[in-house]
């Protein structure tokens, strides 16, 4: 284990978020509201901290698997906790476990708050609130790998711990230009959407935070009542699409601008994802124009928005799906665990999982039924190795294990089940709302101080894809042996 390089490490990543701050800082000084003084000390705390660490002389540079691993989970809890100053210094969360709650939810891009009403924030703040999803998104380290001026090859370790999916990689051999390509992909679609919401008729601000909240799939809404307090059909069916486009794997994307266009319609995880889309959106529709709505055009309407936004995790909201018919809202409860794509902005389990998990169900009848006979697990057409469907089966039960044990705790706080099963559900999958109380008119407020704690862990348990947090607990991991 390289400790110094680890320490040096998480210097450069505290140095580059107080560079993050800087928008939020120019937000402020815009408007001229009381929060430019939290950013100015905020930023001033992070550079002092970040030189400390940076001035550690490590004896190597090289960074092994588990100093990535550790470079990951340790830089996701300390951007958390830094983050989290400019809502306590300005007042507008004043408690910092509060606080720590809401920027872990932003980094995350869960989109779960404790904040009753949020139109009366500054304006700086709340750009910081959804910003923080955008930059969470693809993925803070992997931000860090773009800009860095030099990037071994060894770094792929930190990519691989940070990236969503069993098999994250890189497009092109250098990691450096991995990470520039996954920007550019990612900055581009988001300019396009800002430039949508501009034309749907939504003010400059506006588009811009709820941009950040989309791209990243996040959900943090400068309205009370998310994008419904705008009651624009144009603006719902722009970010019902980005939202789906969003949680679609990126290096499609790569492979399409390469000319690859196919690539999608051969990609078994996006038929997977596009066809539950297609299915949960037709079966609610038909549940709510029976019993919610009058019309089927208006059933369609929330139907689609909702499903794009659970299943991609974002977690904006039209209406108040808590109303909703059982049936409707136990499907949108599956789309919570599911999620979308592998190397997306969403989280969730991933369809990829999904899939394999399935083929792997399959495979075991089949020895049952034919047992001489060999069957291989393949995927797009290729052949998956045994390490990986391991790797699934074992992410699955440790993604349950967290689950039930975080529900047993949070159960303490005497809320109803609906409210405490959807609650964790909601934080490790990183979607946002979910029923009862912390449903899309609710947040998560009520809950006591060790409850917000177990969903802050949660919820960067469920980005960083539980090994890279899990592995932080292992005694034999911090040991100075290099493997």
């Amino acid at each position: 284990m390289n400790f110094r390089m680890i320490l040096r490490t998480l210097g450069i990543v505290l140095c580059g978020e107080a560079a993050l701050m800087i928008p939020s800082l120019i937000v402020s000084l815009i408007y001229g509201q009381e929060d430019t003084r939290a950013f100015l000390i905020s930023i001033s705390i992070l550079l002092v901290v970040s030189f400390i660490l940076y001035r550690v002389k490590p004896v190597t540079t090289e960074i092994y698997a588990r100093d990535g691993f550790a470079i990951v989970s340790l830089s996701w809890f300390l951007v958390a906790f830094f983050g989290a100053l400019p809502f306590v210094l300005s007042g507008a969360i004043p408690s910092f476990i509060d606080a720590y709650f809401e920027t872990v939810s932003g980094f995350t891009t869960t989109g779960a708050t404790i904040l009753k009403e949020v139109e009366s924030l500054p304006r700086g703040i709340l750009f910081w609130r959804s910003f923080t999803h955008w930059v969470g998104g693809m993925g803070v380290l992997v931000l860090m790998l773009a800009v860095l001026p030099s990037v071994k090859a060894t770094s792929i370790h930190i990519m691989q711990a940070e990236s969503p999916g069993p098999s994250p990689g890189k497009l092109v051999p250098k990691i450096r230009e991995t990470g520039k390509i996954l920007y550019l992909i990612y900055f581009a679609m988001t300019a396009i959407l800002i430039a949508c919401l501009l034309l749907a008729g939504m003010p400059l601000y506006d588009s811009l935070v709820h941009a950040f909240g989309t791209a990243g799939t996040g959900g943090f809404s400068m309205r009370n009542t998310s994008i419904g307090a705008y009651n624009n059909v144009a603006i719902e069916v722009i970010i019902t699409i980005f939202m789906f486009i969003f949680g679609v794997n990126f290096s499609l994307y790569y492979q399409s601008l390469k000319g690859n266009i196919r690539t999608f319609l051969r990609d078994g995880e996006f038929r997977l994802y596009l066809g539950i889309v297609l299915a949960s959106i037709l079966l609610i529709t038909l549940d709510l124009n029976a019993n919610v709505f009058n019309t089927i055009g208006e059933s369609l309407r929330h139907a689609s928005f909702q499903v794009s936004t659970i299943i991609s995790t974002t977690g904006y909201s039209t209406t108040d799906f808590n109303l909703w018919p059982s049936f409707s809202k136990a499907i949108l409860v599956l789309l919570m665990f599911i999620g979308a794509s592998a190397g997306s902005t969403a989280g969730g389990i991933k369809c990829i999982r999904i899939v394999l998990l399935f083929k792997v169900i399959r495979r075991e009848i089949l020895k049952i039924v034919h047992p001489r006979s060999v069957h291989v697990v393949k995927v797009n057409g290729k052949a998956v190795d045994e390490e990986m469907l391991s790797g699934v089966t074992v992410f699955f039960f440790a993604f349950i294990m967290i689950f039930a044990s975080a529900v047993l705790l949070v159960s303490l706080d005497g809320k109803d089940m609906v409210t405490n099963f959807t609650a964790v559900a909601t934080s490790i999958g990183n979607v946002g709302p979910g029923l009862g109380i912390v449903g899309p008119m609710g947040n998560f407020s009520s809950y006591s101080l060790l409850s917000k704690i177990v969903f802050s862990f949660c919820m960067i348990t469920g980005r960083l894809e539980i090994f890279p947090v899990l592995l932080l607990f292992a005694p034999s991991f911090w040991k100075r042996v290099n493997i």
